[in-house]
This record gives structure tokens, C-alpha cells and sequence, in this order.
């Protein structure tokens, strides 16, 4: 009777362990993109998606799973079976900024994934319609202490990175500046354009071609280093704010308690095919400016200081979403 359980135990082991050792992917990937199709964060998925089969030997499906500020794309990765083979697509909503803003939400951003890699970061920056007296963030802040109540930034909705940017532009600079909510990037610019409101911020590929045409004006640019698009514009750290970093970051991750084999062989497939020329192409085009530092411990610690700056960001702008 010994021998017997012995022996089924051994068998048990044995294919326990061939499990594990079987090859990773065993069949095509999904890459959840939180958001709708057509928007930069689909555009930027599609282009590692494309890209990723020759590393990995399987095709990649980019699956749109948009709404609630990406927190359904975000929870259904969350709730997937942890063997790499769902992927999220993440960004600064739903990987750092919604767990403050959402009053519930179905996942946490750190215990409910396990972190693959830091793809980059889209730039943000402050821009004045031309009516605007300033050329400079020491001449605004001037200006709008000065002028109290006449200035207005236009924000893609309450709770969006273009408001909260705002609120962290106020508590840095001791402003006031007014907050316009708008239902989407669209609508506020045509206003912004228009003076009906005198400033933004904005992602810089959205703002570049009125840039150009000199239908707004730069002042600086919200992320801690200058813009590859807009090379000759300092960022607003550079001009006096501590601590301004507001981008919208892009980040894989898996479902937590996915193997760590698995999750090194995925960071060293997206390294390979960030490094590939027209891959690099097509994300600098799209705005990207690719991180830094690439390792799975690196976008979690990111994470974790990312949260931590939005907690208190949405915080004081009272900011909540039911």
C-alpha cells in the first residue's frame, strides 16, 4: 500500500513539474488595451502587438475593453488566470491615478498584478491661448496672482490628468486658476483655441500642430525631462516647480501570482522589440518617449511612487468618482 502511494505521489510530481517546464506561450496572447480603439494607447499596443510574434513564436491580439476610466480592462486582466497569457496595457488611470479617484474599484494596482515593464511615458504639456501675456511659468504664476479669477484651464473631464495637473499646478505655484471640466480632449481644445478658457494641459501630440501654426502657445513642458517633440521647451521643473512630473506613463503588467519565469521571458521580449528601429519609429511618432529603466522591479517601484503622488493630488482637488 506504501509502495502505491509512494509511487502515485512520484507520478503526481512528475507531471507537476512537466507542467511547469511546458514552453511559454503555448498559444496566441492577449494584450488588453483599456481603452477604445483609434486613441494613442491603442495605437501604441498595436505597434508592440505587431511586432512581438518573431520573439515570442505567437501571435499577439490586442482586445479593447474600454470604460470607467480603463478599470474594466484593468479588473478583467486582474481576474484572468495568472500563466502570461493575458497581458494589460496599462496606464497612469488605471495603474496609479483611479485608485484614488474611484470610491470602488476591483483590483489594486499593486497587489492584483505583478509588473512586466515600463514602456514609456506620453509628455504633457502647459499651453496659452496667444491672448495669454506670458511666455514663461514665472510670468503666468505673475500674472495669475495678479489678475485673480481671469485665468481658466480646460481639463478632458473631472478627475482626468489634464485636471489633475492643474490642481498640482495650483498647490506648486500658490495659484488659483479656475477649473473648466470638459467631456473630452476635443471639446476643450476648441475652446481653449477659441478663448473661452485661457490655458490647458495637454498631451504634447494633441497640442503640437497648434503649436506650429501658432494658434497656442507653449510654456513648458509637465514631464521630468524635455520633450524629443518640442526640444528647445524646458520643462516646468526646470523653471521652478518641485516635483512636476505629470505624463501619462504606459506599463505591463500580468495577473499577480503569475511565475516569474514567465514574466522574464515577457520583459525580454518587449525589450527586444522596443530596440528595433521601426518599432522605435512608430512609437516616437505616436508621441512615446520610451523609460529609462525597463525591468519589472523598476515599474513597480514607479507604481508605487506614482500612487502616492496622486493620492494627494486627487485629494485636494476633491475629486471622486462613484
Amino acid at each position: 500500500m506504501q509502495t502505491r502511494r509512494t509511487t502515485l505521489i512520484t507520478l503526481a510530481s512528475l507531471a507537476t513539474a512537466a507542467s511547469a517546464q511546458s514552453p511559454f506561450p503555448s498559444k496566441p496572447l492577449t494584450l488588453v488595451v483599456p481603452f477604445a480603439p483609434g486613441g494613442p494607447t491603442d495605437a501604441m499596443a498595436r505597434t508592440l502587438a505587431n511586432a512581438i510574434k518573431p520573439v515570442l513564436g505567437q501571435n499577439m491580439v490586442v482586445d479593447n475593453k474600454a470604460g470607467a476610466g480603463g478599470n474594466i480592462g484593468a479588473e478583467f486582466v486582474a481576474k484572468a488566470p495568472a500563466d502570461g497569457q493575458t497581458v494589460l496595457f496599462g496606464t497612469s488611470g488605471p495603474l496609479a491615478i483611479n485608485i484614488s479617484l474611484f470610491s470602488k474599484l476591483g483590483y489594486d494596482p499593486i497587489s492584483s498584478f505583478a509588473p512586466v515593464i515600463q514602456i514609456g511615458h506620453l509628455p504633457n504639456v502647459l499651453v496659452v491661448n496667444p491672448n495669454v501675456p506670458a511666455r514663461t511659468v514665472a510670468e503666468l504664476v505673475s500674472y495669475a496672482k495678479a489678475n485673480p479669477g481671469k485665468l481658466s484651464y480646460a481639463s478632458s473631464g473631472n478627475g482626468a490628468s489634464s485636471h489633475l495637473a492643474g490642481v498640482l499646478f495650483n498647490m506648486r505655484t500658490g495659484t488659483d486658476i479656475q477649473h473648466i471640466p470638459y467631456k473630452g480632449t476635443g471639446p476643450a481644445l476648441n475652446d481653449l483655441l477659441g478663448g473661452q478658457v485661457t490655458m490647458s494641459f495637454t498631451d504634447v501630440l494633441t497640442a503640437l500642430p497648434h503649436i506650429k501654426a501658432g494658434k497656442l502657445r507653449v510654456l513648458g513642458v509637465t514631464a521630468a525631462t524635455r520633450s524629443a517633440a518640442l526640444p528647445d521647451t524646458p520643462t516646468l521643473m526646470e523653471q521652478g516647480l518641485k516635483e512636476f512630473d505629470v505624463s501619462v506613463f504606459f506599463g505591463i503588467v500580468v495577473p499577480a501570482g503569475t511565475h516569474a519565469d514567465v514574466i522574464a521571458k515577457l520583459n525580454s521580449a518587449f525589450v527586444q522589440v522596443l530596440q528595433q528601429p521601426d518599432v522605435k519609429q512608430n512609437l516616437a511618432a505616436q508621441g512615446l518617449e520610451p523609460a529609462q529603466r525597463t525591468s519589472p522591479a523598476d515599474l513597480g517601484n514607479f507604481m508605487r511612487r506614482e500612487i502616492a503622488v496622486w493620492r494627494d493630488v486627487v485629494k485636494a482637488s476633491g475629486a471622486k468618482v462613484d
